[in-house]
């Protein structure tokens, strides 16, 4: 039933259009570029279509070379997850998700609890390593929690959560009339286009001069750290709403003037296509919209 169908050159076609790139493909399959583009040239023979086009910067794949990847990828990832399954020792971790720190320690790790009550035979492993990782190369990753305003035309994209950023404090510590905070505290953005001058932008939507008045900011790496220095009183914290709400919700802290709100960025749950249908995958995404 399958004695026809050219194997090897359908697995290069799905390097060459996961990557984009005929030299990269060939570096995944350790392989000349020349090999690479014979085995494409053999396929769309066989097929009569064409499924890149050739452009100035490299290839594009058409419409029907991305109808074939999606089939392609997916089937190849279920005969990968097939083929480890029968392996004598699987991997123990089960999921590994990847995510910010905060992230992680604010939002995700007080829920995972509901996961394992409802998947006692799943584990996961957190990895909050700030280093740059490609999903569609790194195949230990099944989950990616990414921040930002980046578009993932290429991945599979599950959900997310918007945030905003407001000013919150310990709740004795609460301004009163003109009553100026101790400190204002804030975080080192490890990238400052997602967010520049925090406390600026919200000090003008609020109309306060709280910055005119010498007012010290004391600045943190993680935004854990500065939730921690506010809810020990040491002044008021601007932060996001995503990262603040368990907190919020057990009395830590108090939001100042709620109604002044400025906009941050967002969090965006994606994996690899194909990977959504592995079943633990599949069992950890369906709990996570629902915690969305």
């Amino acid at each position: 039933m399958f004695g026809s169908l050219p194997l090897a050159a359908l697995r290069t076609f799905e390097s060459a259009a996961r990557l984009r790139s005929f030299k990269a493909a060939a570096e995944d399959l350790a392989v000349t570029p020349t090999a690479v583009s014979h085995q494409v040239r053999r396929l769309e023979q066989q097929l009569g279509v064409a499924l890149f086009r050739r452009v100035a910067r490299g290839v594009e794949v058409t419409e029907a070379g991305e109808r074939l990847f999606r089939s392609l990828h997916g089937a190849l990832l279920d005969i990968s997850h097939a083929f480890h399954s029968l392996r004598p020792q699987p991997d123990p971790a089960g999921l590994v998700i990847t995510t910010t720190h905060s992230f992680a320690a604010l939002w995700l790790v007080p829920r995972l609890g509901r996961f394992y009550r409802r998947h006692p035979e799943l584990s996961l492993r957190l990895d909050t390593n700030p280093a740059p990782l490609d999903l569609q190369q790194d195949a230990s990753v099944d989950v990616a929690i990414r921040y930002g305003d980046k578009e993932y035309p290429d991945l599979h994209q599950v959900g997310g959560l918007a945030e905003s950023f407001g000013a919150y404090c310990a709740p004795q510590l609460a301004p009163a009339g003109k009553q100026l905070p101790a400190a204002l505290l804030t975080v080192r953005w490890h990238n400052s286009m997602l967010y520049d001058r925090a406390w600026e932008r919200w000090c003008l939507a609020a109309g306060a001069d709280w910055l005119s008045d010498s007012m010290p900011v004391h600045a943190y790496e993680e935004e854990n750290y500065a939730l921690q220095a506010a809810i020990a009183g040491q002044g008021m914290v601007l932060a996001s709403s995503i990262l603040v709400s368990d907190t919020l919700r057990n009395g830590l802290l108090i939001a100042y003037r709620p109604e002044v709100q400025v906009p941050g960025a967002r969090y965006t749950v994606l994996c690899k296509p194909g990977r959504e249908r592995h079943p633990p995958v599949r069992a950890f995404l369906d709990w996570l919209r629902e915690e969305l």
